[in-house]
C-alpha cells in the first residue's frame, strides 16, 4: 500500500507538466522533517530519507527509489526535462536508484540517471546522464558522466570517469568492499526505525529490547559459553566492567588490546602499547590485563577492542588511572581479603562504591562513562529562578578521577542544596569543551544520604514534600509534566519561539503533522497556560511542542507534549 503524506509537497504547474503530481511513500520509508520531496517520487519500502536532502521531480521526473534504500544528509537528486531510463519495473524515469542502495552524504544524482541494486555512492560524488551497474561502489568526490559503468564495478575516490573506455577499465568490486557497503545499509535501517519510533516508547522499547539481544547475538552468546567452557578458572581481581568488556569483546570475536600512557603523555594523547595478547581465552587475557596494570603501576591504562575484519577500534576504555590500586595477581583467598579489607581512610583515591549506594544507577553509569572516555567531571547547581534563565553555579571543582570519589561528590552537593536543580558535566580537557549536560536532581527530589554505618537512607524534608506535592498538582491540572514545564523555561530564556504541531492516528503513524502557528505568551508561565489550554482544546491529537531559534531560523526542539487516551 502507498500513501501520500500531507506535509510532502506536489510539483508545481510548469510548460512540460501541467499536472499537480505528488510523491508516493510507502508507509515504511521515514522521511525527516528537515528534507524536500517535491513531485512524483515513488519512494520504496524500509527507505531512509535523512535531514537536508532535496529531491526534486518538477522539471525531469518520474523519480523512482527502491527498497531498503537510504538517501544520506545533504543529498541532492534532480533531473533534466529531456532524456530517460528504463527503471526495473520497466517504466520511464528521469532518476531510477534500485533496492538495498547507499546516496551518502552530498551526493549529487541527476537524471536521465541510473543507479542499480546493492550500489554506494560515497561523499560528494555525481553521476549525470549515466548508469551505474548493479553492485557497483563509487567513493569520494567522483565523477561519472555520459558513461555506463558495468555491473560490479569499483570507482576510487578522486575518479573522473566521463568515456566508456575508462568504465569498461574499472577494477572489480571486492569481498570486503561489499561487506562495507552492506554494513552501511543494516546501519541505515536501524536508524530508519529508531527515527520511526523516536517519540513512541511501545514502538521503541521491543527496539531497545533487540539492540541489547544483537549486541551479543546467538552466536555470541554461543561462543561466550564455550569459551567460558574452555576457559580455565581464574579468580580475576579486575573490576566486573572490565571483565564484563572483555567477555563481551570475546563473545563477538574481536581482538583485545592495552595501551598505557604516563601523565604528560596522557594530555597530549600519546599512548603506547602494551604488550599483545596472542590468545582468546578468557582467563589468560584476564591474567594478561592484571600483569599490565601491575607493570604499569602510577599511569593510565587502557582496553582496547578491535574488529579484525574492519580493522577498526570497537572500545577505547580507560581501566587504570594514576593513584588507583592495581589488582593482586595472586589467586590465594587470603590477597583477595586483603584488598577488599583496606580502609577507604588509608586511600583518600580509592572509595568504596558501597559509600554512594544511594546514587541513582543513572548517575553511576554517566560517571563511568565520561570517567572511561578520559573526561572531567564537574557539578553545578541552580534554584528555580536561575534555572528559569538558565544561570548555574559551580558546586565546587572535582578533583578526583575515581569513580567512586566522584559519585560520593555529587551525592554531597545533591545532599547540601535539596532544594536546587543538580547537573553533571562532562568536559573534555583537550578540546576544552563540554561533552554532556544532564540534570541529576530537581527541586523536591527524594535526597539520598548516608548514615554512619555507611549504609543508604532516604529522607525528605516537609518543604520538599510540599514542593513536590504543588509540583505534582500543577502537573496534574495542566496535563504538562514537569520536564515539559522546564522545555518551556528554557526556551524562553534562550529566546526561542514555541510554536506547536498536530496530528491524529494517521497523521502521526506517517509523520505528518499539522501546524498550529506559535503560541502567545510573553513569559514561561503565560506560554504554559496558553498550552494547557490547547491540550484541553485538542486532548483527541497528538501535540508536540517546537522550538524554533529565530535568528538561525532553525528547529531546536520537537517534543511530543500530548498523546490521546485510547
Amino acid at each position: 500500500m502507498i500513501v501520500v503524506p500531507e506535509n510532502i509537497t506536489a510539483s508545481p504547474p510548469t510548460p512540460w507538466l501541467k499536472t499537480l503530481v505528488e510523491p508516493q511513500i510507502h508507509p515504511s520509508a521515514y522521511v525527516h522533517a528537515f528534507s524536500n520531496i517535491i513531485g512524483d517520487v515513488r519512494i520504496g519500502a524500509n527507505v531512509m530519507i535523512a535531514p537536508g536532502i532535496s529531491i526534486r521531480a518538477d522539471e525531469g521526473n518520474p523519480f523512482g527509489i527502491g527498497d531498503n534504500t537510504n538517501i544520506q544528509d545533504g543529498v541532492v537528486i534532480h533531473g533534466l526535462e529531456q532524456g530517460r531510463v528504463i527503471g526495473d519495473d520497466n517504466t520511464e524515469y528521469s532518476v531510477w536508484i534500485g533496492a538495498n542502495t547507499s546516496i551518502t552524504h552530498m551526493a549529487l544524482i541527476h537524471g536521465p540517471a541510473y543507479v542499480g541494486d546493492n550500489c554506494f555512492i560515497g561523499f560528494r560524488s555525481t553521476v549525470f546522464n549515466a548508469k551505474v551497474g548493479d553492485g557497483c561502489i563509487i567513493m569520494m568526490h567522483a565523477l561519472i558522466q555520459d558513461v555506463e559503468i558495468p555491473p560490479g564495478k569499483y570507482v576510487p575516490s578522486g575518479a573522473i570517469i566521463t568515456n566508456q573506455q575508462q568504465a569498461d577499465r574499472l577494477s572489480e568490486v571486492q569481498p570486503d568492499d561489499r561487506k562495507f557497503a552492506a554494513h552501511i545499509i543494516s546501519i541505515n535501517d536501524s536508524l530508519r526505525s529508531g527515527y520511526r519510533c523516536a517519540d513512541d516508547i511501545e514502538c521503541i522499547t521491543p527496539l531497545q529490547e533487540a539492540i541489547d539481544i544483537s549486541s551479543s547475538g546467538l552466536y555470541g552468546i554461543a561462543r561466550a559459553e564455550t569459551l567460558k567452557a574452555n576457559t580455565p578458572s581464574h579468580t580475576s581481581t579486575l573490576s566486573p566492567e572490565v571483565v564484563g568488556n572483555v567477555r563481551r569483546l570475546l563473545s563477538q570475536g574481536y581482538n583485545i588490546g592495552t595501551e598505557h600512557a604516563d601523565k604528560r603523555r596522557f594530555q597530549t594523547s600519546s599512548w603506547t602499547s602494551c604488550a599483545s595478547f596472542n590468545t582468546d581465552r578468557e582467563g589468560e587475557i584476564l591474567a594478561a590485563l592484571e600483569n599490565c596494570l601491575q607493570e604499569h603501576n602510577g599511569e593510565y591504562v587502557r582496553l582496547i577492542g578491535i574488529d579484525p575484519q574492519a580493522k577498526r577500534r570497537v572500545l577505547e576504555s580507560i581501566i587504570q588511572r594514576p593513584g588507583d590500586v592495581p589488582p593482586k595477581t595472586s589467586n590465594s583467598r587470603s590477597a583477595q581479603a586483603e584488598v577488599r579489607s583496606t580502609p577507604a581512610t588509608n586511600q583518600p583515591h580509592v572509595l568504596s562504591t558501597s559509600t554512594a549506594t544511594g546514587v541513582d544507577p543513572e548517575i553511576k553509569k554517566l560517571v563511568t562513562q565520561l570517567l572511561n572516555s578520559g573526561s572531567q567531571v564537574a557539578v553545578e547547581r541552580a534554584d528555580k529562578r536561575h534555572f528559569q534563565t538558565s544561570s548555574w553555579t559551580s558546586c565546587g571543582r572535582i578533583e578526583a578521577q575515581h569513580e567512586a570519589a566522584v559519585i560520593v561528590a555529587i551525592s554531597e552537593c545533591i545532599a547540601n542544596h535539596p532544594n536546587d536543580y543538580i547537573r553533571v558535566i562532562g568536559v573534555d580537557a583537550h578540546a576544552k569543551r563540554r561533552v554532556a549536560e544532564k540534570i541529576v536532581h530537581r527541586p523536591g527530589a527524594i535526597v539520598p544520604s548516608q548514615t554512619n554505618n555507611g549504609s543508604s537512607t532516604r529522607h525528605t524534608t516537609t518543604s520538599n514534600t510540599a514542593t513536590s506535592s504543588h509540583v505534582s498538582s500543577n502537573v496534574a491540572s495542566s496535563s504538562l509534566s514537569l520536564d515539559v514545564v522546564e522545555t518551556i523555561s528554557r526556551l524562553v530564556a534562550q529566546g526561542s519561539a514555541i510554536f506547536t504541531e498536530f496530528a491524529d492516528e494517521r497523521r502521526y503513524k506517517s509523520n505528518a503533522w499539522e501546524t498550529g502557528g506559535k503560541v502567545a505568551g510573553n513569559n514561561a508561565a503565560d506560554i504554559t497556560r496558553t498550552l494547557e489550554s490547547i491540550v484541553r482544546d485538542r486532548s483527541k491529537s497528538y501535540i508536540r511542542l517546537i522550538g524554533v531559534d529565530q535568528q538561525a531560523r532553525k528547529r531546536t526542539v520537537e517534543k511530543l507534549i500530548h498523546r490521546p487516551v485510547k
